[in-house]
Order: C-alpha cells, then sequence, then structure tokens
C-alpha cells in the first residue's frame, strides 16, 4: 500500500521540527480552487512559535522536498503556528491540556450534547474528563470526532 501524502512530509518534517525544539501539530494536503496546497502546522510546548522559526522550518522543508520530490504535482507550502486553537489528536496533546479550557465535538450526540466546552479535568486511559460550569462529563476519546483548545473571552 502507497503511504499517504501527508504521513511522508510527517516523517520529513518531524526531525526538522525536533532539532529546533518545535513538535508536529498536524500536515494538510487538500486542492483549494485549481490549486494543491501542503500546510505544516507546529507549535512550541510554550506556545511561543514566531516568524523566523516558520520561515527556518519552510526553508529546510522546501530544499528536503526539492531534494526527495514526494508529491508528484505543483503546491503551495505553507508552515504556521498551529495558532491559539489549536487542534487535540494525539494522548500527548491532551495530556498537556489538562487544565485548559477545551472545545469537543462528537460523532454522535454524547448525552444530548454535539459539542461540549469546558475545562479538560483528565485525559487517561482514552477517557477525558470535562467540566462544564457545575457539571462534570467524561467521554471516551474515541467518540470525539474533533477537540481543539478553546478562547476564553
Amino acid at each position: 500500500m502507497k503511504p499517504k501524502i501527508t504521513d511522508l512530509i510527517e516523517e520529513m518534517v518531524s526531525p526538522i521540527l525536533a532539532s529546533m525544539g518545535l513538535e508536529l501539530v498536524e500536515v494538510e494536503y487538500k486542492k483549494e480552487g485549481a490549486n494543491w496546497v501542503l500546510r505544516v502546522f507546529m507549535d512550541r510546548h510554550d506556545g511561543s512559535v514566531d516568524l523566523d522559526d516558520c520561515a527556518a522550518v519552510s526553508e529546510s522543508l522546501s530544499a528536503l522536498l526539492d531534494e526527495r520530490d514526494p508529491i508528484p504535482n505543483a503546491y503551495f507550502l505553507e508552515v504556521s503556528s498551529a495558532g491559539a486553537e489549536r487542534p487535540l489528536r494525539r494522548p500527548e496533546d491532551f495530556t498537556r491540556s489538562v487544565g485548559k479550557r477545551v472545545h469537543l465535538s462528537f460523532y454522535q450526540p454524547f448525552e444530548g450534547h454535539r459539542a461540549l466546552e469546558g475545562t479538560l479535568l483528565a485525559a487517561e486511559a482514552g477517557v477525558l474528563t470535562v467540566g462544564v460550569d457545575a457539571d462534570v462529563f467524561s467521554v471516551e476519546q474515541e467518540k470525539v470526532a474533533a477537540a481543539r483548545l478553546a478562547l476564553t473571552w
């Protein structure tokens, strides 16, 4: 089975990011209008990704992409911070986000809710515990369609 382009890019960019003290959040490769776009979202544990980081990663990754040429068609490369509402996908993303405000949306309604937004109280053994106002919900991570950090206004 042929690996997906996003998987190949993840393998290529992860060592670049690690050498700079950064971590990969997500790789997107999709068609937008007539153009293909390859996006790499990254973060640092303290959230301090700046323009210089983006430029350095873009330059290193671009050189590696030119060398290995894993993408058969023309595309635009975009490298950026994951942002304040970064997605949460891996177990370590959830563990690191305990105590922070999160937004969870579900594949199927969970206890009458299509989504929950509150404080992530725990993330253990595939179960997320979220405090919403005075209520506490424990939901299996496999029921979560999408999760991200949520800004508090």
